[in-house]
Order: structure tokens, then sequence, then C-alpha cells
């Protein structure tokens, strides 16, 4: 079954980026912003749809800047539930359309995910993931554009 989406606990993954948004608070909006732009760096090189969610209770609730059509969807978990919550209901929606990769470090939410079948990963894996792709991406840009420019060269 082929990947149809990446649900993502958001504040896990920022606990474990650090690199990420350097000076900022890990709960700031200024973090959040810096995860999403990343993620659709991610989500544009691999052509998998990405939902990252955070608990609400947490932060202000603004989108984030760059918010356009295709972009990363980010939920925020209302009042009396949790970002886990939302991923585990999302999860178990989505299996009916594909696999669901749900990326967290909470072992309580990636054993549920698990148990009704969902894939897991744990942040440091996908932030790998994330670095290899968008490494693979550059490549074969810098690779287009050499062979674009060797080709341009000959045609004169």
């Amino acid at each position: 079954m082929a990947l149809v989406r990446i649900l993502i606990d958001g504040y896990s993954l920022l606990h474990h980026w650090p690199e990420l948004a350097p000076g900022s608070a890990r709960h700031s909006e200024a973090a959040r912003d810096a995860l999403v732009e990343m993620l659709t760096h991610y989500q544009d090189a691999s052509g998998t749809p990405v939902t990252v969610f955070f608990d609400g209770a947490r932060g202000r609730r603004s989108k984030p800047k760059d918010e356009a059509g295709g972009a990363v969807e980010v939920l925020f978990s209302s009042s009396g539930q949790t970002a886990d919550d939302l991923i585990e209901r999302a999860a178990h929606r989505f299996q009916d359309y594909g696999e669901v990769l749900v990326v967290t470090d909470d072992r309580a939410e990636r054993s549920v995910v698990s148990g009704f079948g969902g894939s897991v990963a744990s942040c440091a894996n996908f932030i790998q993931m994330i670095q290899n792709a968008l490494a693979d991406l550059a490549e074969n840009m810098n690779n287009h554009n050499n062979n674009e420019r060797k080709r341009f060269s000959r045609s004169k």
C-alpha cells in the first residue's frame, strides 16, 4: 500500500530538533513556523501530504505565515482534547485509503497507532528522512541544471 499521509506530533518533533529555529522557545510561534516551512519543503520533495498537529492550549492558534493551497496542513487541538487524540483518530480514519505514517516519540501514541496497523517513526528517524530527501532533491536539481547548461552550450 502507498503512503497516503504523514501525521506529525508537532511539539514532539520540535523538541527533538533544536537546530530548527535556534534561540526560539520550542512552543513559540517562530518555532512552529520554522517547522511548518521545513515540512513544506519535505512535502514538496516527497510528494506525500503532511499534517502537523499541535496541542492548542500551548500557544497562539494563528496560521503559519505562508499558508497557501497545497501547503502542509496545520491543526490545533481544541479544549478538552490533545494533539495525540487527533493524530490517533486521523490515523485510524486514513487507514482505509492506504498506509499512514505517524511521527512521534510518545510511546503510548506509537503503541495505539501500531496496534491498529499504522506505521510509526521516531522523531530522530523522521528528521533524518527529511534531511536525506532534501539532499537528494538538491543533488537532482544540481544535476539537472548542469545538464541543461551543457545542452544549451552545445546548441550555440
